[in-house]
């Protein structure tokens, strides 16, 4: 199904036999993308709120309740405000968004949005379920991507990210499939203190397949996974993890993902798949 709407286009898929049950993919494509200007891929995962509502409903997650495209048409009209970041922002953070922006304006992404199967992220055991998440993102969807938009289409210019239980799902696939990735990103991941030493040695694997790959976490003030979140950057750090680990104000919320978390997101992915660095985060 096509939809049009302002700026983007999007595309909605259904899956109704994929390796994890039900699915639906959102892809949101700038309108201005096109056999003439190609674009990277960022595959973002939504929440357990939209998780619970189903695949139909879920994988508009992103776009309809954390309000992707207001944040790609800011992004591409700066200065941002505090507004646009629900005033969960300092104003040191946003001047830095707003220098960074003038320096540099954000060239686009073309953004799929798979539902997030929240019951193969379950406990322990979605260290081992995940695989046929990651399996299915990697080798189904994202070939399609590259055949149905104007995706430049290689791992170096695809990213994958998500928040809370969509950042625990976007670190277990792209420490899972590396290769199929140029840059992995968490926001505010669900994962538990106790997790953090099996992720380090998962994520020292995946360097080894591919050391290029950027990976950076985030989490905020207010996050009540920031003490695993750090424990988990620190675990990376001991055996040797280069990745980069933001702390920023704010809360674990709607809000969040309305405000900064949206727009930290897009412009780190604008910047990793095109090898410029982003802002400086307190990682290594």
């Amino acid at each position: 199904m096509l939809r049009t709407s302002g700026e983007v286009r999007e595309l909605t898929w259904r899956f109704d036999e994929s390796p994890v049950g039900d699915m639906r993919v959102v892809v949101v494509v700038p309108r201005e993308a096109g056999p003439s200007r190609k674009l990277p891929v960022l595959v973002t995962m939504h929440g357990q709120g939209e998780a619970l509502k189903g695949p139909a409903k879920g994988a508009r997650g992103w776009v309809d309740d954390y309000w992707l495209p207001k944040a790609l048409r800011r992004l591409s009209t700066p200065p941002l405000t505090e507004v646009d970041f629900r005033n969960r922002f300092s104003d040191a953070r946003l001047d830095l968004f707003n220098r960074a922006l003038a320096a540099r304006p954000y060239q686009g992404l073309i953004v799929v949005c798979p539902y997030t199967p929240h019951k193969v992220l379950k406990g322990k055991a979605a260290f081992t379920e995940a695989r046929r998440l990651a399996d299915f993102l990697v080798d189904d969807v994202l070939p399609r991507v590259y055949e149905e938009t104007p995706a430049i289409g290689t791992a170096e210019t695809t990213a994958v990210d998500g928040v809370s239980l969509g950042g625990r799902a976007a670190l277990l696939v792209g420490l899972a499939r590396p290769e199929a990735f140029g840059a992995l990103g968490a926001l505010q991941p669900a994962f538990d203190v106790e997790d953090a030493p099996r992720l380090a040695v998962q994520a020292q694997k995946a360097r080894e397949k591919n050391p290029r790959m950027a990976l950076r976490l985030l989490t905020s003030e207010g996050d009540y996974y920031l003490a695993s979140t750090r424990a988990i950057s620190q675990a990376m750090n001991d055996v040797g993890v280069r990745h980069t680990l933001d702390v920023v104000p704010g809360d674990h919320s709607y809000d969040f993902n309305r405000g900064p978390g949206v727009y930290e997101m897009l412009l780190f992915h604008d910047r990793a798949l095109r090898g410029v660095p982003h802002l400086t985060g307190e990682g290594t």
